[in-house]
């Protein structure tokens, strides 16, 4: 049901209620209201994000706005959507505060109930997230680990942009186990997923990561805080 549907319902709940003497209707149209507020928290908590990575100033209302949804849903009974709100709040944490001691296990309980709830989307952004975590904590084999079952899913999904972004952070843990030949490759195909779904903005990763790691291009022979921050 969309938001607006559910908005009319509340409106016809709310008759029922003061017209038709129904006071029952009214926990129903909490309910649905409930449910809009969480999306519409979500959403705008998303575009905050946005705007912090093109801008790097934090807004505290993207917490704020995060942990709102995550308690809406939950309070809904709504498995999926609380998932999807606690992995942003991880990410709140991570990308933008520095914080893995706080974001981990945000991500470990969003991994849980999108693993439940059957969201391969968001389970793959948790297996990210918590790639990232491994990877700065000197965790590599774990962190390899973590960002191929991420990127299995998502080509699974057909999230091409996605699996090009994870190429990204599988080349950097390449290159740091003395795997130049795989890191390489994996920016090439990095570059032609990304190419073929006109993903500029993972094409200017890929750049950055070539020129970090000093693989150009066809070769066959920043830090894990930037790296995350492409969601």
């Amino acid at each position: 049901m969309t938001a607006d549907a559910r908005i009319e319902q509340a409106e016809l709940l709310y008759e029922r209620a003061v017209f038709g003497g129904e006071s029952g209707a009214l926990a129903s149209a909490d309910l649905s209201l409930d449910g809009v507020e969480a999306d519409l928290a979500l959403a705008r908590g998303r575009v905050i994000h946005a705007r912090f990575l093109e801008e790097r100033v934090e807004d505290v209302r993207e917490l704020e706005l995060f942990e709102r949804a995550a308690e809406l849903y939950g309070r809904l009974g709504d498995v999926r959507g609380e998932g999807e709100a606690l992995f942003w709040v991880g990410t709140f944490h991570q990308v933008v505060r520095d914080d893995t001691d706080s974001a981990v296990p945000a991500f470990e309980r969003a991994l849980d109930l999108a693993t439940r709830a059957g969201d391969r989307l968001t389970t793959s952004y948790a297996l990210r997230h918590l790639g990232f975590a491994d990877h700065m904590a000197g965790r590599l084999d774990e962190a390899r680990a973590h960002l191929e079952e991420s990127t299995r899913l998502r080509r699974e999904l057909g999230f091409l942009p996605g699996v090009a972004a994870n190429l990204i952070g599988l080349a950097h843990l390449a290159a740091q186990q003395d795997r130049r030949d795989d890191a390489a490759a994996l920016l090439d195909e990095a570059t032609e997923l990304a190419g073929s779904t006109e993903s500029h903005g993972v094409l200017r990763w890929v750049a950055g990561a070539r020129e970090e790691l000093s693989l150009p291009r066809g070769a066959r022979s920043r830090c894990v805080r930037n790296e995350a921050s492409h969601h």
